[in-house]
């Protein structure tokens, strides 16, 4: 018997609420603002015929949480892979517990996705469209949706019964209306709030289909060789923010945004402080790249253990 919790993928799906996540999340950016989330950029271990992938980070304030998240990039191999994700109390250094699965890195990525959303988006945005019907797609819609109150979700991915089945499995889940259309043209036409959410190391849509006003999230690949997103959207954009720029700066590929793309992305945190960083207008185009604050885990972690456990 160990003398700390363990929780597992089916321990959080069973029994978590949007809700704390979104708390979380809000808390961490809160910590980082204030300069008492350390995060940096995630790094990698060779091992073999793989890696070990590395982020760490302590929120020193109210939170009070340290620790880390490992996860592997190892080929099938019929080994059961996992992630783990381990908590310490920033204070004292007591071991609090470890979370062992995927849910974690999942829910704290839409909690991230949930907050951008409710501090870029319109006052008044309405529709959510979403590109992508996957294991990133499924949190964020959730996270978004408890941020904000929308009446319609709108969803598009290429395969048919994948987005058929997310969408009815959403759907039946309650408010709002979830709905697979056949066609990426109207989900980003009538999107307020468009959340890109693929492995496509392509375009997903057609920059001329973004109608003034929208909110863009992209989740998905953001590399200047392989990227989701339109490099059309970047220039288009009226404010670009991203959760974390010294991740963003130190990735181990050229990233799509530009020299003076770069110069002008602010951290999330920057706009939760002060909203005229982010969205200024009704007409703006407002564009969140999602590349991973390391600590976020660590506090989730922290939350689920305290509610779960």
């Amino acid at each position: 018997m160990t003398s700390f919790p363990i929780l597992t993928d089916g321990d959080v799906y069973s029994s978590f609420e949007y809700e704390w996540v979104l708390e979380a999340m809000r808390e961490a950016f809160v910590e980082r603002a204030a300069g008492t989330l350390e995060a940096p950029p995630r790094w990698r271990v060779d091992a073999g015929e793989g890696e070990l992938v590395f982020t760490a980070g302590a929120a020193t304030g109210a939170v009070n949480a340290a620790g880390f998240r490992v996860y592997e990039t190892f080929p099938e191999t019929g080994a059961d892979h996992t992630a783990l994700v381990a908590v310490f109390d920033a204070t004292t250094g007591a071991f609090e517990g470890l979370l062992a699965g995927y849910a974690v890195g999942g829910l704290r990525t839409g909690g991230i996705g949930g907050v951008a959303v409710d501090a870029l988006a319109p006052d008044d945005a309405q529709t959510l469209g979403v590109l992508g019907s996957g294991f990133q797609a499924r949190s964020q819609v959730g996270a978004a949706c408890t941020a904000r109150s929308f009446s319609d979700v709108q969803v598009y991915s290429p395969t048919p019964e994948h987005r058929d089945s997310f969408a009815t499995k959403l759907d039946d889940e309650g408010d709002p209306s979830v709905r697979a259309l056949e066609d990426a043209e109207p989900v980003v036409r009538e999107a307020d709030a468009l959340l890109c959410a693929t492995d496509s190391t392509g375009p997903v849509f057609d920059p001329d289909w973004l109608e003034a006003g929208t909110h863009v999230t992209t989740i998905g690949p953001k590399y200047r060789d392989a990227h989701e997103l339109p490099p059309a959207v970047l220039e288009r954009a009226d404010a670009i923010a991203t959760d974390s720029l010294p991740q963003l700066e130190a990735g181990d590929r050229p990233s799509l945004l530009s020299n003076d793309q770069l110069d002008r992305t602010v951290e999330l945190a920057e706009v939760l402080e002060s909203p005229d960083c982010g969205r200024d207008g009704a007409d703006e185009i407002t564009l969140f790249c999602s590349v991973g604050l390391a600590g976020t885990e660590v506090v989730l972690g922290k939350r689920l253990l305290a509610e779960l456990a």
